[in-house]
């Protein structure tokens, strides 16, 4: 199971959260966000990353302003956080994670048809695009969930004491933390060594939901 360790916005979170093995490091882009990180910050971060994919974080962007932090951070995926169309998403200049909200009218035969490489479900409130910390109905959504043919990621409220549940629901092909690892609303690196740890130690049981023979941008690297 694949971690994504999202909302970082300094250097040495980054490089601990990578070296403790995380596969994904998230930054923040959307400026209504206290994770928020100038696009200029991130580029030198990610920079020093070697072996994470780096993912940038938007909420309805004007697509010129996306497609140029892609380049200038140099970024391997963004997610799409906000009410973005398929026509939209097509002209991204790299590939794409959707995130939907489940409660909020979840579809997973549109997640299915989006043009976006990876699956995000995370929790609904409203006026929120999310990270909340809140985790949603997790059996409730199980079967709906499972129905989706493309890698998922299985966001909100997940932590060092849920994350072996949030495995064995969905044997998700990866969770996404934020929250979870901050104390006074800043990364803390025993959490993120802690959760990475935990991760690691939790028995392998079957394989994540469908797409992972057919994904290739996730198993590039690491």
């Amino acid at each position: 199971m694949k971690v994504k360790m999202c909302g970082m916005k300094d250097l040495l979170s980054a490089k601990v959260a990578e070296e403790a093995g995380a596969e994904f490091i998230g930054f923040v882009f959307w400026q209504r966000s206290h994770r928020y990180i100038e696009p200029e910050h991130a580029a030198v971060i990610c920079s020093q990353l070697r072996q994470s994919l780096k993912v940038g974080v938007f909420v309805d962007e004007p697509l010129e302003n996306v497609n140029e932090i892609v380049h200038l951070a140099d970024l391997d995926f963004v997610q799409l956080h906000g009410h973005e169309n398929a026509e939209y998403a097509r002209k991204i200049e790299c590939p794409v994670i959707k995130a939907y909200r489940y409660g909020e009218n979840f579809d997973a035969a549109a997640a299915n048809k989006f043009p976006a490489e990876i699956i995000l479900v995370d929790a609904f409130r409203p006026g929120e695009p999310g990270g909340t910390g809140a985790c949603f109905d997790w059996r409730a959504a199980a079967e709906e969930i499972k129905s989706i043919r493309k890698p998922v990621l299985i966001a909100g409220g997940i932590h060092t004491g849920n994350v072996r549940e949030v495995q064995r629901i969905f044997h998700p092909y990866g969770v996404d933390v934020s929250g979870s690892l901050e104390v006074n609303r800043e990364k803390s690196i025993s959490k993120i060594q802690a959760f990475m740890r935990k991760v690691r130690s939790l028995p392998r049981g079957r394989r994540h939901y469908a797409g992972q023979s057919s994904h290739s941008g996730s198993d590039a690297r690491p």
